[in-house]
């Protein structure tokens, strides 16, 4: 049975250029590659900022690792739903990006494919953490330590960081003006803390993002929508995705800091949020 109610007057007008979920499916399309000689650049140019930044070789290393590794999940998950063949693109300076070859079917996929890229993204820790135990360079730990943070600041609900394609649709399913209040309203709050905390390559990336968004007029792809049982194992994946992050934050920072709570306030000071 299917529930029909009078348009009110905060709904969203039909986006007439959107397909509709019944449409046929749309052919696929060559993903665009990155050449070799740009991705080579767009990584030396991720590594150098990094570096020039932190001071530390290691540092640049796991943003160009975790970077890869993470879209690589984001990668893994488009090509198991078919929409592949997916390709990475490394941006200069700000990280990287996964391409599909298609659109995904339903919003269950786009948001199992959202939360590849963090679940997955943490096996980059794995060789970094192998480094501490070769050397003894707590550096090495620290490097582990950051990308388990880059993949938990991720999670953010903020656009276009994963964290919106996974709620996205939740607060989508209540009301479309509720997804695009909600996340806009979290990414300004998102790029007020990179503002008090010195992140402004960060506050910037977002900002253009948020504009685009808002001058971006359908939200929602032309996917099958979640339905209340995948609204609330979205929920409970997302959650579960972002503690995988936190006990992967914790796990590699504890031979450095020898407690939990020591682990979890070098996490806070990264954050902005400790002393």
């Amino acid at each position: 049975m299917t529930e029909t109610r009078a348009r009110g007057p905060w709904d969203l007008k039909p986006d007439r250029t959107t397909a509709s979920a019944e449409t046929a499916e749309a052919p696929a399309r060559e993903a665009p590659r990155q050449s070799p000689v740009m991705a080579i650049l767009s990584s030396a140019a991720l590594a150098g900022l990094i570096w020039f930044l932190s001071g530390e070789w290691i540092f640049a290393l796991a943003a160009v690792v975790g970077v890869v590794v993470h879209e690589y999940g984001h990668v893994l998950a488009m090509n198991r739903f078919g929409m592949g063949p997916a390709r990475i693109h490394i941006v200069p300076f700000l990280g990287g990006l996964a391409w599909p070859a298609r659109a995904e079917k339903t919003e269950w996929e786009g948001v199992l494919v959202s939360l590849a890229g963090p679940a997955f993204g943490l096996l980059a820790c794995i060789p970094f953490v192998g480094g501490y135990y070769a050397t003894g360079d707590q550096t090495w730990v620290l490097a582990a330590a950051l990308i388990a943070l880059i993949n938990l600041v991720n999670l953010a609900p903020a656009p276009p960081l994963d964290g919106s394609k996974a709620l996205g649709p939740i607060l989508a399913r209540v009301h479309p003006m509720l997804e695009k209040v909600g996340l806009v309203l979290i990414g300004a709050g998102v790029v007020w803390w990179g503002v008090t905390t010195g992140r402004l390559i960060l506050v910037i990336f977002l900002s253009l993002s948020l504009i685009g968004y808002l001058r971006q007029r359908g939200w929602r792809p032309p996917a099958r929508k979640l339905t209340g049982r995948e609204s609330l194992v979205s929920l409970g994946l997302f959650f579960g995705t972002a503690a995988l992050c936190v006990s992967a934050l914790i796990g590699v920072m504890l031979p450095v800091t020898g407690s939990v709570g020591g682990a979890l306030a070098f996490g806070a000071r990264f954050l902005g949020v400790g002393g």
